[in-house]
């Protein structure tokens, strides 16, 4: 390395700066950007003078090859000064991201903002050792634009269809839900392996299980019935998941048959019909991949995708991994000589291949292949080594990659497999055979460093064929024709299993099959199905809400092919295909948004406009039969039975009434989709319909909080205490029974769907919304006869909706008692204009003609209209936005007409404000 001159180093995180300084020594400059400096903005963050722009819509230029407009995201600017500051002493500018897509876009963004006037390195590593950082800056390279131009289509993609795709799901199911490219495929999954479980119907089918010796008691084994009569004997595995026989040729055995052979298996003579021996070896697995490594510490150590690579992160920016973003299999030749050496030092020469193993990747989609996940250096340190300097999950994790590094360079695990096959002949003249297998390692090879782990649906399948529990055990040695004692014969009973639901790892494992995300995403997705209330967990299992449900069946009628899986895995291969520079960005996005005349494929501008009219309610109807849907509602899910006109659906006995309302209940989160059978639904429909539907307790006070329906309407009350009984004396009053508190449902609330929080918000009411900063006087927002309105001592004011009751603020309420009073009730203006619901607030939204001339409100956030808005041509995109830039610049402070004798007080009151206005204002611009 040249030792002239100052060198800036730029790396991602502030973790690697220390050892990297360390490593560089004098002269260097070590400082960490904190991830990515610039993004596109939301259409709210524009410059005023972009707002009305190509810009305006996406942050992104459709019309000129789909151009992204970027800024330096705000919490960074202190970052972009400092270094600034520090390039101009440098004389070289070393930007040593990761070299991964993002790494890559991070690099040419810090190029484009600090905009460096001297000579420009790329410094690429993929441990932080002191060799790997020293070779990094001894051999740099240029920057891979087409690495940028990868990771730029996907934002720009990205933004693309959660901008048009998520309003639907706004409108259609519910506000404030979004949808993703790998996001609404991921959920598909997970709702797809429900659905298998929902529509699973389970078989019964019976074998025999006999404990059978040749002479002694220590010789004893346990054989299976495997044929009857020369047919094999059906095991969970001959079933379909309709509950039907996959094969003719099998015998099934009902309990009957089964206990009938088990009995007779006592008194009949059992012999050695056949002995089979087959030595088999196993290959070691192959070195850590990002997906690989949360699959196993998953199983292993139960780490969520998330976790593993926090942990993973750690421990590679604090020099103990490689670097563990990647899906290469592969190690450096410096690798496979340390891990060979150490599998030798440790185990012996015997247990280490005469040529190192070397893994190539099965996935056709393999890129961004940097090296396998292994321990940093070029000599690797044990456990024991580092046990000093790690602690927990990371050593947990550490010890893991440790072991898979040196197994994947060792010798073959050796095994001899016997099967033994007996033979009898029943007293009913039936003939049949039982089998046993063992297996005994006769050669440990790997297996002395590491084993993987099995998933669920692995072990499900090894049940079915009866291999699982014949693993690792010895049989004696017996030869054909040797004769056996039944010392126990026992009919066993099964049911075949519905297909698992997936955990976290074989979540992963089934994108990475499907070719669905990259190494960088499959954490991040598992976690946003999650996070977005799509999928909860149970055990380690991933459960789809109901509301997975509705959204994934919007996307399947109206985007079935975004949702597509091989379309989603053609668009990560098309992804590689820019990366490797064989594919223009600015072509494959005019193709993917405008459509392709060539093949007339739609594109995703197509798919938005050409909708047609979405049945909201249908799309959230999921029925699960005998009549009974579950809907998916505002409040959340419930299960609704409609029964026939003239039928009343509690006894099934004709009704007085032409027609007779359907009966509704909610859904708890503790039941699954797959446990919501019609028989299931009914009990919580009766549940509801008993007098009085017990939602849950009051916190504060214990007490029990019911949903009854009452003569005037539905309400929800607490059940107060039984009095103790005390008997008062003669002469003394009686104390006055206290009153439950009591509430009656809005208008827009479902008696059967209430829950605890809303009704424990309503019995919260009336709400004290703050003090008259003049007067003094408290502000509440209570419900009455005539509707929701506000008090001021005697002064009520009415309120547009109910659900201003929880939502309304002091600001809005003195907004609304300065306005004149209106005598009576008037009758409120209509609407000039009316939009579906804001993506932020979840409400609709509307325009009104106000006292200071039109504005748009969703019931929350007031906006007036700019000079150049027109009400009649406003779009809902335009409202969004000025409802959003509302809420960016807070409350404003009311100025208030100055009283003569307070002349001075108001003169510095508005020098204070307009110093305020200011300092925003620059802020701002900034």
């Amino acid at each position: 390395m040249s030792d002239t001159g100052r060198k800036l180093v730029i790396v991602e995180s502030p973790t690697k700066v220390k050892n990297i300084a360390a490593y560089l020594g004098d002269g260097w400059d070590v400082e960490a950007s904190v991830g990515h400096i610039r993004d596109i903005p939301t259409p709210s963050q524009l410059p005023p003078e972009m707002k009305k722009g190509p810009y305006a819509k996406f942050g992104v230029d459709i019309d000129n090859d789909f151009e992204p407009y970027y800024v330096v995201d705000a919490d960074k600017k202190k970052k972009v000064n400092e270094l600034k500051r520090l390039l101009k002493g440098a004389d070289e500018l070393y930007l040593a991201t990761d070299e991964d897509r993002e790494g890559e876009a991070i690099a040419w963004h810090l190029l484009q903002t600090l905009k460096p006037t001297i000579p420009v390195k790329r410094m690429v590593f993929h441990e932080i050792t002191p060799e790997a950082i020293q070779r990094a800056a001894d051999h740099t390279r240029d920057l891979d634009i087409n690495l940028v131009d990868a990771q730029e289509t996907r934002r720009v993609l990205d933004r693309l269809y959660g901008y048009e795709v998520s309003p639907v799901l706004w409108r259609k199911v519910r506000a404030g839900l979004s949808a993703g490219r790998v996001q609404s495929v991921v959920t598909r999954m997970v709702v797809d392996r429900e659905r298998e479980r929902m529509a699973f119907r389970a078989a019964s089918y019976w074998d025999v299980e006999a404990d059978v010796t040749p002479d002694t008691e220590a010789n004893l084994f346990t054989a299976r019935l495997t044929g009857v009569d020369g047919h094999r004997v059906a095991t969970g595995r001959d079933f379909a998941d309709d509950g039907t026989l996959t094969s003719a040729k099998v015998v099934h055995l009902d309990e009957e048959d089964a206990r009938s052979i088990a009995a007779q298996l006592l008194q009949a003579a059992v012999q050695v019909a056949g002995v089979d021996e087959k030595p088999r070896s196993r290959r070691p697995s192959a070195p850590f991949t990002t997906s690989t490594l949360q699959q196993e510490a998953s199983r292993k150590l139960r780490l969520s995708s998330r976790d593993t690579m926090s942990v993973a992160q750690r421990l590679y920016e604090r020099g103990y991994i490689t670097y563990m973003r990647t899906d290469s299999t592969t190690l450096s030749e410096a690798a496979l000589t340390a891990a060979r050496t150490q599998a030798r030092e440790l185990y012996g020469a015997s247990y280490v291949p005469d040529a190192p193993r070397r893994y190539e990747k099965k996935s056709k989609n393999a890129q961004e292949a940097h090296e396998a996940i292994r321990p940093a250096g070029d000599r690797f340190r044990t456990p024991a080594q580092v046990a000093g300097e790690l602690r927990g999950t990371e050593m947990a994790l550490y010890d893991l990659i440790w072991k898979r590094t040196v197994a994947s360079q060792m010798a073959n695990a050796e095994t001899m497999t016997t099967t033994l096959r007996l033979g009898a002949t029943l007293e009913d003249g039936r003939a049949v055979e039982l089998s046993a297998s063992g297996t005994v390692v006769t050669f440990r090879g790997f297996l002395a460093a590491y084993e993987e782990g099995r998933d669920e649906e692995d072990t499900r399948r090894r049940k079915a064929s009866q291999i699982a529990a014949e693993e690792e055990r010895r049989l004696p040695r017996l030869g054909v024709g040797v004769p056996l004692t039944v010392d126990r014969a026992e009919a066993e009973g099964h049911e075949t299993s519905p297909p698992p639901r997936y955990t976290e790892a074989t979540l992963v494992k089934a994108m990475e099959e499907r070719g669905i995300g990259r190494p960088s995403t499959y954490a991040q997705m598992v976690g946003t199905v999650q996070d977005r209330g799509y999928v909860r967990i149970r055990g380690s299992a991933l459960v789809p809400t109901w509301l997975a449900f509705a959204v994934t069946r919007l996307l399947e009628i109206h985007f079935s092919s975004l949702v597509d899986y091989d379309f989603t895995a053609s668009m990560e291969e098309d992804l590689d295909r820019i990366a490797a520079g064989t594919e223009r960005r600015a072509t494959w996005l005019k193709r993917f948004y405008f459509g392709d005349e060539a093949t007339d494929a739609e594109g995703l501008q197509d798919l938005v406009e050409d909708l047609g009219d979405i049945d909201a309610r249908g799309i959230s109807t999921i029925e699960i039969g005998d009549g009974i849907v579950v809907r998916v509602g505002r409040y959340g899910p419930y299960v609704e039975e409609v029964a026939p006109a003239g039928v009343d659906p509690a006894t099934g006995e004709m009704s007085d009434d032409a027609a007779t309302a359907p009966r509704r209940a909610s859904i708890t989160d503790d039941i699954a989709p797959d446990e919501l059978t019609p028989a299931k639904a009914r009990e919580l429909l009766e549940a509801a319909a008993d007098d009085g539907r017990v939602l849950g307790t009051d916190p504060a006070t214990g007490h029990e909080i019911v949903a009854k329906a009452g003569r005037y309407g539905p309400y929800v009350t607490e059940v107060l205490p039984e009095p103790n009984g005390d008997t008062p004396t003669k002469g003394r009053a009686k104390a006055a029974k206290p009153k439950p508190r009591t509430a009656s449902l809005f208008k827009d609330m479902d008696l059967s769907t209430i829950d605890i929080h809303t009704a424990l918000r309503l019995l919260s009411l009336p709400r004290v919304v703050g003090a008259d900063p003049e007067s003094g006087e408290q502000i509440t927002a209570q419900n009455g006869r005539y509707g929701p309105y506000l008090k001021k001592g005697t002064d009520s004011r009415s309120l547009e909706s109910e659900q201003q009751l929880f939502d309304i603020t002091l600001e809005q309420a003195l907004a609304i008692y300065a306005q004149p009073k209106q005598r009576g009730r008037a009758a409120a203006k209509p609407p000039l204009a009316s939009f579906d619901v804001d993506p932020v607030s979840g409400r609709p939204v509307v325009v009104k003609d106000g006292r200071f001339g039109p504005y748009v409100t969703d019931g929350e956030t007031n906006a007036t209209l700019r000079r150049d808005d027109d009400p009649e041509s406003l779009t809902a995109e335009r409202a969004y936005e000025l409802l959003a830039e509302k809420r960016a610049r807070g409350p404003v402070t009311r100025k208030r007409a100055a009283k003569k004798t307070t002349a001075r007080k108001t003169a510095t009151k508005k020098t204070t404000a307009t110093r305020t206005t200011a300092k925003k204002t620059t802020t701002k611009k900034a």
